[in-house]
């Protein structure tokens, strides 16, 4: 569920925590599907017997994966929206970095921030998120991402 706040007070939410997702595991299956989808068959995905011999030890997830679910993680306690807003939509990525692989079988989990929240246009309002997929057990995360999303209201 994402945390709604008001026209009236969603500038005072900058800087702060908008929420912390629960945990979701990454499965091979989760892996072969989305190989499956994006024609991104690379063995270090797909192979196990053959990541194995490689520095990771296994087969690690699809950056883009991990990227894709920051819109789980949005509807699992990290988005921020406007009380009875019309609708929000997908409006990019200023900045995403990948800076730790997710092994098959690990735990992750998005924790976001909200860095800024612009009016485009009259009841259309700009809000960038910075989201942090955490690994379970891992010092360094996934990513990190600067997220957009409009939201009408």
């Amino acid at each position: 569920m994402s945390k709604l706040v008001t026209k009236e007070n969603m500038h005072d939410e900058v800087g702060k925590e908008t929420g912390v997702s629960s945990w979701f595991e990454i499965t091979q299956d989760d892996v072969n599907t989305f190989a499956d989808v994006t024609r991104d068959h690379q063995f270090i995905h797909v192979d196990p017997e053959k990541a194995a011999q490689t520095p990771f030890g296994g087969p690690i997830a699809h950056g883009f994966l991990t990227l894709s679910m920051l819109s789980h993680f949005a509807g699992d306690g990290c988005g921020i929206s406007i009380e009875n807003a019309k609708m929000g939509v997908n409006y990019g990525c200023d900045k995403i970095r990948f800076l730790s692989p997710v092994l098959v079988g690990s735990r992750i989990r998005g924790r976001a921030k909200l860095l800024s929240v612009e009016e485009k246009s009259p009841g259309q309002f700009l809000f960038k998120q910075e989201y942090t997929v955490e690994i379970e057990g891992v010092e360094k995360p996934a990513l990190v991402a600067e997220w957009l999303a409009l939201i009408i209201a």
